[in-house]
């Protein structure tokens, strides 16, 4: 089975075949930045949610699309329960797909998505809200653990057999903007500005 890398950004959508080497495939339905894309076990990858940028003003979607690699195009699917950036898409055991967190109202909640059906649907309520810069692993026990976020420490657990979201055990360190240090690029899209998060608390720049 050959690999491929997806690359998203904005409209544009390029794939990484086999070599090393870049080809453009079709386009997104609409532009994105910090969305989603998850590798489904029929082949196909979900792309959700995300922020458009542009002169006009920054819109949150709420909208999904799946990225069909034998045709090479993307074909709508349904949306997301409420519009989400920066959150986390952990693909499950049974093929579904847990959607968690995101920026603003986003935070606290969680959804599912059914591949068989196209269909968003809320799952349990969170412990904490968690906007952005968390993370969701999938454990060998099935269930999935939802750590940290924006200068958070805690932690909790999503049971996949109850829906259901519980408080464990927090990390040492809270995590604190983008993960990194100081490692920041500069291009025509966005604007950027350096920084050492342990010493600077100001921040400049669009994710």
């Amino acid at each position: 089975m050959q690999n491929y890398w997806i690359f998203t950004i904005l409209s544009a959508t390029l794939l990484a075949q086999p070599g090393d080497t870049l080809t453009p495939t079709g386009n997104m339905a609409v532009s994105r930045g910090t969305h989603t894309a998850t590798l489904l076990n029929d082949g196909k990858v979900l792309i959700a949610g995300g922020q458009a940028y542009s002169p006009t003003g920054d819109g949150v979607w709420a909208s999904a699309e799946l990225y069909d690699p034998s045709a090479g195009v993307f074909i709508a699917s349904g949306n997301m329960t409420r519009p989400r950036r920066s959150h986390t898409a952990t693909l499950l055991p049974d093929g579904k797909v847990l959607i968690a967190g995101g920026d603003g109202v986003a935070g606290a909640s969680a959804e599912l998505y059914d591949p068989s059906t196209g269909i968003c649907s809320a799952t349990g309520g969170r412990t904490t809200s968690r906007w952005g810069l968390h993370t969701a692993t999938l454990l060998a026990t099935g269930k999935v653990l939802i750590a940290g976020g924006r200068s958070l420490v805690t932690a909790e657990l999503y049971d996949t057999s109850s829906g259901m979201f519980t408080p464990t055990g927090p990390m040492a360190v809270a995590s604190d903007f983008w993960g990194i240090r100081g490692v920041l690029v500069t291009t025509s899209a966005w604007r950027w500005r350096c920084f050492d998060v342990r010493t600077l608390p100001s921040r400049d720049g669009y994710l």
